[in-house]
């Protein structure tokens, strides 16, 4: 059990922020779930030991109130797990400008504002913190580069921060999922038959010979909570897609 565990899970009205925030209330951590979407959340404002807040983590007035009120209810962070992210698919020639901005906002802006937030709480716990990363960010792929180089800048925000934070006590790791069927790709505008295809020709890439499910991917997500001697690190779950 890890009651005496505080944890702020951001992206958690969906796909790996939702499995990460069910699976460390089952073992029994109290955690805060933060979305842009408020209505995402309410799966989680039913459950005990539970905070949620409506946040856009491209505000930093939005992110420092969240930030507040977990520091209020609870007096301390432990485990920080940056999972909001949007993806954005699409050739060089066809992609907009403000979708790039938007992407690298949220991706990179985003999950810098949150850590920025929480850590005077987590070098106060001596916590951690998991950043969600991907496997195109170590491995080349057609038709999503930018999301690509935007998640290759959360792996190596991860690895740096991990030495400036090391002398504080502070583990940052990161995990890269491969292709994992979530709504991630429903919000990037795909509807059911091209989400399909695109993780079945995914899919026929991977050695395993499969696409990933959430639960899979938070399970190494809350490992590292307890890996007190990993720091650094960008560990891919991804079926083998990496190294094929």
């Amino acid at each position: 059990m890890r009651s005496d565990l505080v944890a702020v899970v951001t992206g958690a009205g969906s796909g790996l922020g939702r499995a990460t925030a069910e699976l460390l209330l089952e073992q029994g951590a109290r955690v805060t779930g933060w979305d842009v979407s408020g209505e995402g959340l309410r799966w989680l404002s039913e459950r005990e030991n539970a905070l949620t807040a409506a946040v856009d983590i491209t505000e930093p007035g939005q992110v420092a109130d969240a930030a507040a009120e977990v520091r209020s209810a609870w007096g301390r962070v432990d485990f920080l797990v940056n999972s909001a992210g949007v993806l954005l698919v699409g050739a060089l020639a066809d992609v907009e400008p403000a979708a790039v901005r938007r992407l690298f906002d949220i991706n990179v802006t985003g999950t810098t504002l949150v850590t920025q937030a929480l850590l005077p709480d987590l070098i106060a716990s001596r916590g951690a913190v998991v950043n969600l990363s991907s496997t195109v960010a170590l491995k080349p792929s057609v038709s999503n580069a930018h999301y690509a180089a935007s998640k290759a800048a959360v792996a190596q925000l991860t690895r740096c921060w991990a030495l400036e934070l090391a002398p504080h006590g502070v583990r940052v790791n990161a995990i890269a999922p491969g292709p994992t069927n979530t709504t991630l790709f429903e919000a990037a505008g795909m509807d059911v038959t091209v989400k399909e295809t695109f993780l079945a020709d995914r899919a026929s890439t991977i050695p395993l010979g499969r696409t990933g499910q959430p639960a899979e991917v938070a399970r190494w997500i809350n490992r590292l909570v307890d890996d007190e001697w990993v720091t650094g690190h960008v560990i891919p779950v991804d079926g083998g897609m990496s190294i094929s």
